[in-house]
């Protein structure tokens, strides 16, 4: 997806470091043994935080000492598998192939080419995700046409726009085999989630889309003058924010309740002041480089 969704992991305790670590490494592995090797390639910390939300609640699940390809060099990791795992990884897969889509749309006959090649790549890992989760793909792809259509009209309906995306993430709920109360709240989670993440990536991209003339809510909804709404902007960003924060609160969490606790206070406020500062695109180069380092 977007890449928003991080946690503060300098202020983890090391095991709760370590748990977030084998999620991290325990979605990678399952997207590439049911998706292929090329899903590795789409892991962000999106996805991963989506893994820890898909795993609490669903018992113990079991660990495996597994090499990363990206440190071939360093001692073998524990990682996490589990039916949450393997859920993560299709609906993983599936909102990848669709972003793929929209990427493809948005762009002309020249610009689409590096998109078209790599939604080739994955589509016969979509296919899989989507036999899998035929539920879950359908309402992603009936929900982003939806948003499509309001994109190409340029829409200036600013909370009818985000709420479109917003329920497309919070359809990743209705595949968790639990009790329908906790659906619902998880649902409520990851819909205010998508609702933030839409709304940031919109003020992250206001530059860009100025210039090649794409469509953006925010400048839609302000008229160009977005950036003169920073204090609207920010106060509706930090309402989504709180309202995940209430869901997560109804939650029983177990060993994952200090992660996202940790992601939703202190890892998603630092990311939106970023984003709206416009440090964030240098501060995620700098992060990127000290990953793979």
């Amino acid at each position: 997806m977007f890449g928003y969704v991080r946690p503060a992991l300098d202020r983890l305790e090391a095991a709760d470091r370590d748990a977030y670590q084998g999620v991290y490494c325990g979605l990678c592995h399952a997207m590439a043994r049911r998706h292929g090797w090329p899903a590795r390639f789409t892991l962000n910390y999106d996805f991963a935080f989506l893994a820890v939300l898909l795993t609490s609640g669903q018992g113990e699940d079991g660990t495996c000492a597994r090499r990363c390809p990206a440190h071939p060099f360093r001692r073998p990791r524990a990682c996490l598998k589990g039916a949450g795992l393997e859920t993560a990884a299709d609906e993983s897969m599936i909102l990848t192939w669709y972003k793929l889509t929209d990427d493809v749309q948005d762009r002309g006959l020249f610009a689409g080419l590096p998109y078209r090649a790599l939604r080739r790549l994955f589509r016969r890992g979509y296919r899989r995700a989507a036999a899998a989760r035929p539920e879950f793909d359908r309402l992603v792809g009936a929900g982003l046409e939806r948003l499509r259509q309001m994109e190409l009209e340029r829409s200036p309906r600013l909370d009818q726009v985000a709420d479109c995306f917003a329920a497309i993430l919070a359809a990743a709920a209705a595949e968790l085999p639990q009790s329908e109360e906790r659906r619902r709240i998880m649902g409520q989670l990851l819909y205010h989630l998508g609702r933030w993440i839409y709304l940031v990536d919109a003020w992250d991209d206001l530059k860009d889309d100025r210039k090649q003339d794409r469509y953006n809510p925010l400048s839609a909804r302000f008229s160009g003058r977005a950036e003169e709404e920073r204090g609207y902007v920010e106060t509706t960003l930090t309402h989504s924010l709180r309202l995940c924060g209430s869901a997560a609160n109804l939650l029983e969490l177990g060993r994952w309740a200090p992660i996202v606790e940790n992601v939703l206070y202190s890892g998603l406020p630092a990311v939106q002041s970023a984003v709206l500062d416009g440090r964030w695109r240098e501060l995620r180069k700098i992060k990127h480089r000290e990953k793979h380092t």
